[in-house]
């Protein structure tokens, strides 16, 4: 843990107190400015599933309304009540439940509480308990890797340290309910109270992944690199990846029997080399797949379900948007903007209102891939209310009328409604253009003959009236057969070159 600045030059002081003395810090000068300039408090980095856990006791499901001098972090308390219902501590409605009332009577975190629990219920409790007392006081029972080793140790150290953590555990046990007569797994017994970090081999001996997500290392000489999974204790920070401090097997073999509720069934629509679809089924553990198989093609309902879900993992991100549905979409978002009547089309409120507008366009689609740009934005209009469809080319064309032609308006340039267009088209307009009924003004982006910018304005009489003379002396330099006339408000548009010899 890096000292704050505050506390280091507290230190710092303390080498004076009675007398000159000298202060010496074991790193560079310049690292001192780089450290934070106080300490953070301990709510906002602490495990908050106690608080969480006495909150529930307490009839409260957030912090609102206590006088805490620090609020603990949203994310944090959010993922704290998270663990509580994986735990079983909350129910269905986010309130205590029995586990979770059973808990609290038992004088440990709600994770150790829950696994002595689990390990009475199963018969043996005191393993359960001694596990606690191990994961709770640092560097009982030796310092090995392996869990079982330091159980072992445990019992054979004859230390007060040691005869008091018995001790301790042995109260543990009773407040858990006292189950024995049977033997339970440590490595099982972890897995309880830490599922995010049931681990599986990868790669080179000594390689893991963990249940999160993230990778871990175990030294390839120890023992325990040999196993196939393992329930990890305890991680610290090693030169590029997490390393495994105290970890337990688990038998591979009775991962299902014993850790079945853990087990996620995931059906994913996979296209095939031959660009068949099929649905290919994972049962994991989180981020670790115990196994993968092809079930067959799906029938209409299952490739609904299953482009749904895909839906919901991946985002909006997993439709082909076109030109069509992009534009629209920012036509939307722009009116939004300016009247909250018109609907909602960020990716949060999509999402939200996806039963609405997407899912009816994913009956009968073979893939994601398969719905058309048009589609799309068919759907996306489906959602603008009756009454303002009409409106909707009024106040957002999707493109300018020119004295030539038109140009595309995109609606989601930075600054606003964006149009590109060569500066002659727009000769002898005198009015600058605008959308949104008039309020709000189009940013021109005027650009030479070679389709390079010369000016990006929003108010186009006043370029006519002003830096106008200044471009025309350099454009007529660059491009002397196009016209350049000193009053381009009286001239006529173009977008020809002058005839030869003018």
């Amino acid at each position: 843990v890096r000292v704050s600045r505050s506390s280091a030059e507290q230190r710092r002081g303390r080498a004076g107190r009675t007398e000159p003395g000298v202060c010496y810090r074991l790193w560079d000068e310049e690292q001192t400015r780089g450290l934070g300039p106080h300490q953070r408090p301990e709510i906002q980095e602490a495990d908050l599933t106690g608080l969480a856990l006495d909150l529930a006791r307490w009839g409260a499901r957030s912090v609102e309304g206590l006088a805490l001098l620090d609020p603990p972090p949203a994310g944090a308390m959010a993922e704290a009540r998270k663990v509580l219902s994986r735990l079983g501590a909350l129910d269905a409605e986010g309130g205590l439940s029995d586990h979770g009332r059973r808990l609290t009577r038992i004088p440990l975190s709600p994770r150790l509480a829950h696994m002595v629990a689990v390990a009475s219920d199963a018969g043996d409790a005191m393993t359960g308990a001694r596990i606690a007392a191990v994961l709770s006081e640092p560097g009982l029972g030796g310092s090995g890797v392996d869990l079982a080793d330091r159980l072992v140790g445990l019992e054979r150290d004859r230390s007060p340290r040691a005869r008091d953590a018995l001790k301790l555990a042995d109260r543990w046990a009773k407040a858990a309910g006292g189950g024995k007569g049977e033997t339970v797994e440590p490595g099982l017994l972890l897995a309880e109270a830490f599922p995010e970090r049931i681990a599986k081999a990868r790669g080179k001996t000594g390689e893991l992944l963990l249940a999160s997500g993230r990778g871990a290392v175990l030294d390839a000489t120890d023992h325990l690199a040999r196993e196939s999974w393992l329930a990890v204790a305890e991680l610290g920070g090693g030169e590029a990846r997490d390393r495994v401090r105290l970890a337990a097997a688990l038998d591979g073999t009775r991962i299902e029997a014993d850790l079945g509720r853990l087990i996620e069934i995931e059906d994913r629509l996979v296209k095939e080399p031959s660009g068949r679809m099929v649905i290919r089924r994972a049962r994991r553990i989180g981020a670790l797949v115990l196994d993968e198989k092809v079930i067959g093609a799906p029938d209409a309902k299952t490739m609904t379900a299953a482009l749904r879900a895909e839906i919901e993992a991946e985002g909006l991100g997993a439709l082909r948007w076109g030109e069509q549905a992009t534009g629209l979409r920012a036509r939307l978002a722009f009116l939004h903007g300016l009247d909250a009547g018109w609907p909602d089309v960020s990716d949060a409120a999509l999402l939200e209102a996806r039963a609405d507008w997407l899912w009816p366009v994913l009956e009968g689609a073979k893939s994601l891939e398969t719905i058309s740009d048009g589609r799309l934005a068919e759907a996306l209009r489906g959602l603008v209310p009756w009454d303002l469809q009409r409106k909707l080319d009024e106040l957002a064309p999707s493109r300018l009328d020119t004295p030539l032609g038109s140009a595309g308006i995109d609606y989601g340039a930075e600054g606003g409604p964006r149009v590109e267009i060569r500066v002659q088209e727009l000769f002898g307009v005198v009015t600058h253009p605008t959308v949104g009924g008039g309020r709000v003004p189009l940013t021109l982006s005027l650009l030479s003959p070679a389709r390079r910018p010369v000016q990006v304005t929003k108010d186009l009489p006043g370029f006519w009236a002003g830096s106008w003379a200044a471009v025309r002396s350099d454009m007529r330099g660059r491009y002397p057969r196009h016209p350049w006339p000193e009053n381009p408000a009286e001239a006529q548009p173009t977008n020809r070159v002058k005839p030869r010899g003018t």
